[in-house]
């Protein structure tokens, strides 16, 4: 049978989404190893027997498959080949800006994200594996922490008026005070209350200005000036949405009533340059939530 040439044009972006995993497993393997880390500590452009001599613990490294993984995220633009002046042929390897976020103790880092998250999501909906999972629980607290600091910068950036005449502010599903604590420091004069499972702000760190409280998504909240919700709303349904709202709404004092939704839109035609990420968040949700979506504007 004779393949049409504009199908046989096509292959290979089929194979592409056949083994897209790939990328993902490529770079988690990088974490794990902490590579990152390794170039960052280096602070000059290093050889595959340097990156593993360096690993923190004393495990074997296997030279020739770390090479093959250094080939494909090179290829990626994670990490770059440094072309030296010198006659030798020693590969050197360098950091790129899309490694940079992946540094562990980086203020700005999406490491925790990607490590293990996704692979416990699938096992059972969140709330219910973190509470009796003290290692998940750790785990997931990390990575949602991550994002709050890159999310949050942006936000207090872009709505710095919105805050201005709040006095009290609710963060619903606030974690481990990574969002609040941004909110605290260029605004002390709000009193902020992180309202989060019990299990969530057992182990949450205090932080000056916040007071935090335990309970349910669907229980009654203090009564606050704002409402704050970052990344709450895809977890739930349509129906679901319009009862917590509801519900939320009586707890805002009339004068100064205010809900700050935090969320990410679906776009189907969205050209920006985060693409079609908000249809690949839409899908994550299949995997850890029931009923939950990434909603329209």
């Amino acid at each position: 049978m004779e393949v049409h040439e504009e199908l046989r044009s096509v292959q290979p972006k089929v194979w592409q989404f056949m083994f897209a995993f790939t990328d993902s497993m490529a770079l988690k393997f990088a974490l794990g190893l902490r590579l990152a880390d390794i170039m960052h500590s280096h602070r000059s452009p290093i050889t595959l027997p340097q990156l593993a001599s360096k690993r923190i613990d004393t495990s074997c490294l296997d030279i020739p498959y770390l090479a093959r993984l250094m080939r494909m995220l090179v290829r990626k633009g994670i990490f770059a080949v440094h072309h030296s002046s010198n006659d030798d042929d020693e590969t050197l390897y360098k950091m790129t800006h899309i490694s940079k976020w992946l540094l562990h103790n980086s203020e700005l880092s999406v490491a925790p994200m990607i490590l293990e998250l996704w692979h416990y999501l699938s096992q059972c909906v969140k709330e219910h594996f973190a509470s009796q999972n003290p290692q998940f629980n750790n785990l997931f607290n990390e990575a949602i922490e991550c994002t709050a600091k890159i999310v949050m910068k942006a936000t207090v950036s872009h709505y710095k008026d919105g805050f201005d005449s709040i006095r009290s502010l609710v963060d619903v599903g606030g974690g481990t005070t990574g969002a609040l604590a941004k909110i605290v420091k260029s605004y002390p004069h709000i009193k902020v209350i992180n309202f989060d499972l019990p299990h969530v702000v057992a182990t949450t760190p205090m932080c000056e200005g916040v007071i935090h409280v335990g309970g349910d998504m669907f229980d009654p909240i203090p009564n606050v000036d704002a409402v704050f919700m970052k990344w709450i709303l895809h977890d739930w349904n349509d129906e679901a949405c319009v009862k917590i709202l509801k519900s939320y709404r009586k707890a805002i004092s009339d004068k100064n009533e205010k809900f700050v939704f935090v969320v990410i839109f679906v776009q189907e035609d969205d050209n920006n340059i985060f693409g079609d990420m908000g249809l690949v968040f839409d899908l994550l949700m299949f995997t850890h939530t029931t009923g939950g979506k990434e909603k329209t504007e």
